[in-house]
């Protein structure tokens, strides 16, 4: 598909903002077809609760879910007071924040990512009915919206692990913070965030393995390199200072055609799995609960966003729940869980997160039907 380069350049800004060019935007989220869900036998899937655009949720020991938004800009608490399973209220914590995506919980504070600073609400579940102002925990991150919302979460060192995206479809920038994963040490001062990860285009989802304290993440591919090329990522960062290829090798051994000269795969590392290309992988947890069967205790379970950036004769991919499962030699299998949020080309929604609640049920975000779902298990 060749393209003028003004439409380049104003797909390239509806894209960034968040509009789906195929996909109508569904309000109602009672009204969703969860009928067209195409679940494994014995899955159920209900709506948890009515949410503006969520992104990523995070849970307090008092079981108040949290959602950052994207396109929406606000911030929200979810609360099942009565134990159902299901969120009776749903509390509008902040408007107007710049791309709130990325939260996370720890201490009885919410931690939020927008693009540029990062913020904190102390004491939130005590302040409810009062939400605090948020106190600006730092704000000296670049200020580029394209890839620039966040994906927050506390490692097992302590430290607060946030994204910054590549500024860029495709590109080599001289600041280093691009195109990496970062920490933080909130103990120190001043505050001095430092690269953990580096050739990452733009993850929007990562965790840390149970079993071995290791970080895994999700990783975008580039656009306009064709309709099945390059595939996004699953990777495993086991220590800090790694390279992962981007701009210059993509998937296992891709070279780009822009910055790909002379580099050798060799030189990066190559990702656990690939993913299949443009499925915008974004959250992802390795499942450890009880209620799913015991197939996928300890697999990966992924939430793809879907493609925009394919021609239409290719149809669109991703829209779906998939999973990463390991066998005895330690090699990873890719199948779909769910799927069915792509109804023919026209998506009803998009998974953007999950998260597990203490029964083993899970939670879905859907950024595009303005739900958060429930799944649950009651087969044998």
């Amino acid at each position: 598909m060749i393209l003028a380069p003004g439409l380049f350049e104003w797909l390239r800004w509806l894209t960034c903002i968040g509009v789906i060019l195929f996909a109508p935007v569904v309000t109602q989220a009672h009204e969703l077809p969860l009928e067209k869900l195409n679940l494994p036998p014995g899955f159920e899937i209900s709506i948890y609760a009515e949410v503006i655009n969520p992104r990523q949720l995070a849970r307090s020991p008092s079981g108040v879910v949290y959602a950052g938004s994207r396109r929406a800009g606000n911030l929200y608490a979810l609360v099942d007071a009565d134990g159902d399973q299901q969120a009776e209220q749903v509390i509008t914590l902040d408007t107007k924040l710049q791309y709130p995506s990325g939260i996370a919980y720890r201490d009885g504070d919410l931690y939020v990512g927008a693009i540029s600073e990062i913020l904190v609400y102390r004491d939130i579940d005590e302040k409810l009915a009062t939400p605090p102002e948020p106190e600006v925990l730092y704000d000296q991150l670049p200020t580029e919206q394209h890839h620039g919302w966040k994906y927050l979460g506390f490692g097992p060192d302590d430290q607060l692990y946030f994204n910054i995206g590549a500024p860029c479809n495709i590109c080599l920038e001289e600041n280093p913070w691009f195109a990496s994963i970062m920490r933080m040490d909130l103990t120190q001062s001043p505050l001095a965030p430092e690269v953990y990860a580096h050739g990452v285009r733009n993850t929007v989802g990562f965790t840390w393995e149970p079993a071995t304290g290791d970080l895994w993440f999700t990783d975008n591919g580039r656009d306009w390199m064709g309709d099945e090329l390059p595939p996004c990522e699953l990777n495993h960062a086991p220590r800090a200072g790694l390279h992962f290829g981007y701009p210059f090798i993509h998937g296992n051994a891709i070279s780009d055609p822009e910055f790909g000269a002379g580099q050798s795969p060799a030189d990066y590392v190559a990702p656990a799995l690939e993913l299949g290309a443009h499925v915008a992988p974004l959250g992802l947890i390795f499942y450890e609960g009880d209620m799913l069967p015991p197939s996928l205790h300890g697999a990966i379970l992924i939430a793809e966003h879907g493609s925009w950036n394919r021609t239409p004769e290719a149809g669109h991919v991703g829209y779906r729940i998939t999973t990463a499962i390991r066998d005895e030699q330690g090699t990873l299998s890719y199948a779909t869980l769910i799927d069915g949020w792509l109804d023919g080309s026209t998506a009803w929604g998009r998974p953007a997160d999950l998260l597990m609640l203490p029964d083993g049920s899970l939670l879905i975000a859907d950024d595009l039907g303005n739900a958060v779902y429930r799944l649950t298990y009651t087969g044998s």
